[in-house]
């Protein structure tokens, strides 16, 4: 059975309906308090968080009397940038309590599918973790058109999931998990605890729900299911309306759990082994045994480059014998490589005149 205790990086969806009063348009300012102290202890267990936060257009509606419940496309636009300054300012106060840093990051679906977007994303977002930052991720609705939208954060959050490589999702929720038939209209309904694969007949469950405040219902849930899963990332479904949440699904509470197919680790290296190369690095005997230990590739063990790359484009990685021992997401383009290679780590900055990544291909980057 999958459980939140198990849990090293936790990416948290939070929905508009938990956090913003539909009735009055207001910030449920000891409601989000709860959930904070819960995210604060699972810092203090060493836990990784990532939020992905709705709410940015509820919260700016109110203040342009914007109270009819169909928003146009421009409308939207001009509540989300009123209202991400406020939910920014909720969460930093909130968090702030527990002497907790946060850090406001913007997407759109066009940042996840060009390449070195993504990349930078990520890189932001690891180095905030590493910081004990807790990055509060939305997207940038005050400037997003229809064409590069994600549309619902519960997407969204699974690709977030992907992208930082987390190994649980969960989506808070005004439901307790996917049941088998609408539960408001049909009292044999059962709620599912754990689903191991999503067949086209859990599929069928998820009727359309959410209006008003939420864009999200159950099939877009299971849309971020299949995404979370592929990528070995475990998923809940879980009620987010009680105070402490998060302390309630911990002690077991009620929550459609989603298996993994594999191990987070796993689907990430084979992802990255399924790319097609577009150069290759030829590393000495040294670096080939570092590898093989487990370490990352530095310059230092670079004897030759060829193909034409550019930083986050996958390469393969041979022996001086060339022997391929692996493929790698390159941190440097072929230039910066040629330019670096054999290098000691040092050196890299008054080569290439700006601060060096530690690593040419890091360790989490590179399948053998």
């Amino acid at each position: 059975m999958v459980s939140i205790t198990d849990s090293r990086r936790v990416v948290v969806k939070i929905g508009s309906k938990l956090l913003v009063a539909p009735s009055s348009g207001e910030l449920k300012v000891s409601w989000l308090r709860t959930l904070c102290e819960d995210i604060a202890a699972f810092k203090g267990e060493g836990k990784d968080v990532i939020i992905v936060s709705s709410g940015a257009i509820a919260l700016g509606r109110r203040a342009l009397s914007l109270h009819k419940e169909k928003l146009s496309l421009d409308q939207s636009q001009a509540a989300a940038a009123i209202g991400q300054v406020r939910l920014a300012r909720a969460y930093e106060e909130a968090f702030a309590a527990h002497n907790l840093v946060t850090a406001q990051i913007l997407v759109t679906l066009d940042d996840c599918h060009d390449r070195l977007r993504y990349l930078n994303t990520r890189s932001t977002m690891q180095n905030l973790l590493r910081h004990n930052v807790i990055p509060i991720v939305n997207e940038n609705d005050s400037i997003a058109t229809d064409e590069i939208r994600y549309g619902d954060n519960d997407r969204l959050a699974a690709q977030i999931a992907v992208t930082i490589g987390a190994d649980q999702l969960i989506l808070l929720s005004d439901v307790d998990g996917l049941y088998s038939a609408d539960p408001a209209t049909d009292q044999s309904a059962q709620r599912l605890n754990q689903i191991d694969c999503i067949t086209q007949e859990i599929e069928e469950m998820a009727g359309d729900a959410g209006s008003g405040l939420s864009k999200g219902g159950m099939k877009t849930k299971i849309l971020a299911a299949k995404t979370a899963i592929a990528a070995g990332c475990s998923m809940a479904i879980a009620p987010g309306m009680p105070n402490y949440p998060l302390r309630n699904l911990m002690a077991g509470g009620p929550a459609t759990w989603f298996a993994p197919q594999v191990d987070v680790q796993a689907a990430r290296k084979r992802w990255i082994s399924s790319m097609k190369p577009t150069g290759n690095i030829m590393i000495d005997l040294g670096a080939v045994a570092a590898l093989k230990s487990g370490k990352s590739l530095l310059p230092a063990g670079v004897e030759n480059v060829a193909g034409a790359f550019d930083r986050g484009d996958p390469v393969t990685i041979s022996d001086n014998n060339g022997r391929i021992i692996g493929q790698g997401l390159s941190r440097y383009s072929a230039s910066e490589t040629e330019a670096i290679k054999g290098r000691r780590s040092y050196e890299v900055e008054s080569i290439l005149g700006y601060p060096n990544r530690s690593a040419l291909i890091h360790r989490d980057d590179m399948a053998l």
